[in-house]
């Protein structure tokens, strides 16, 4: 006897019926972050922005990036808490177009899975459209995938595509970063959304549920799990109170890698040891791993989030404009960053 069409798919691995379900459960916090901007956002096959609706400026400049949580997702899996990976990778996402000096737009989010679960995704979206909210950029649409062949049973993926917006003559970084000028730095909440394949080996030594002192009361998942912050009002803050040169988000590579991308041919920095707080997790992560510095360094951001270059004459006007951020090096004619 023929099975029918829905029940073949269902025994194939497939559910349309909870893809359905996990859509309609996302539905209201979705369209919570359209605007009049939006012509055409969740349901249609591709989402449309109006350009002239959001305003933009002189000569506007669209700024595009796309990237993932990476195995952050598995840390969430295994402690059955979804609401704050959505938040991380939108959060991550401005940070990256922040550095060009764009502002969001919007954005489109995708989740695979080997099997969906409705709540569960609505979970996922919630905080991809929570941090959409806080930053004022639509959700324009995205995918939900359930593809059980590729998958492994209970795990699953998250990856986003953001488009901003900057005026052409905004743009980061400047041309005339030179030596001498302040790097800041914006402290990190944590690991953020990088590092989490060695984090989580050498988290699995005393397990997730430990709470080791170092972590001040929060357990090793707890600290993990930590939101990737945004630093879209501290940059605003700091383009208003004093001319910004250039930002380097922190992310994979560490400081080592990322800091060098923003820099002219021929530069390079000092960062000076002690001069911010490492967070916690990181240093307990070092300690049981016993990783050696420059290790640390490219795999972990270690406090750095996001650096900021100054003129060194306007660097205790920009400390005053976002006073958690700390003053951790200077720009040299040598072209290579170094701890010292």
């Amino acid at each position: 006897m023929e099975m029918p069409m829905s029940d073949a798919y269902a025994a194939a691995g497939v559910n349309i019926a909870t893809a359905t379900r996990a859509k309609e459960l996302m539905s209201a916090a979705v369209r919570s972050t359209h605007g009049p901007a939006v012509l055409a956002g969740m349901g249609a096959f591709g989402g449309c922005f109006d350009l002239e609706a959001a305003g933009l400026g002189n000569q506007p400049v669209l700024v595009a990036s796309t990237d993932g949580v990476g195995t952050k997702t598995l840390v969430a899996a295994a402690l059955g808490r979804y609401d704050t990976v959505g938040q991380d990778l939108v959060n991550h996402c401005v940070n990256d177009i922040l550095v060009q000096g764009a502002r969001p737009l919007f954005f489109l989010d995708y989740v695979a899975a080997a099997k969906l679960d409705a709540e569960q995704v609505a979970a996922i979206v919630g905080g991809v459209a929570a941090a959409c909210r806080a930053v004022g950029c639509a959700l324009l649409g995205g995918e939900t995938a359930e593809m059980p062949d590729v998958y492994a049973p209970g795990a699953f993926d998250l990856a986003g595509t953001i488009v901003g917006v900057v005026e052409r003559e905004r743009m980061l970084p400047r041309p005339d970063v030179a030596p001498g000028d302040a790097v800041l730095a914006l402290p990190s909440s944590g690991l953020h959304t990088n590092g989490y394949s060695l984090a989580r080996r050498i988290a699995a030594q005393a397990g997730y549920d430990a709470r080791p002192a170092a972590l001040e009361g929060r357990s090793v998942g707890e600290a993990l799990l930590a939101v990737h912050r945004c630093y879209l009002p501290e940059v605003t803050a700091l383009r208003a109170a004093v001319p910004l040169k250039a930002l380097a988000h922190i992310t994979g590579g560490g400081v080592f890698d990322n800091l060098p991308r923003v820099l002219p041919p021929g530069l390079g920095a000092v960062i000076e040891r002690g001069t911010w707080n490492i967070p916690p997790i990181c240093a307990y992560l070092v300690a049981e791993g016993k990783l050696e510095e420059r290790e640390a360094y490219h795999a972990f951001n270690m406090g750095l989030g996001m650096l900021a270059i100054v003129p060194a004459s306007a660097a205790a006007e920009a400390l005053a404009a976002v006073p958690e951020a700390r003053c951790v090096g200077t720009v040299t004619a040598e072209a290579e960053v170094r701890l010292v």
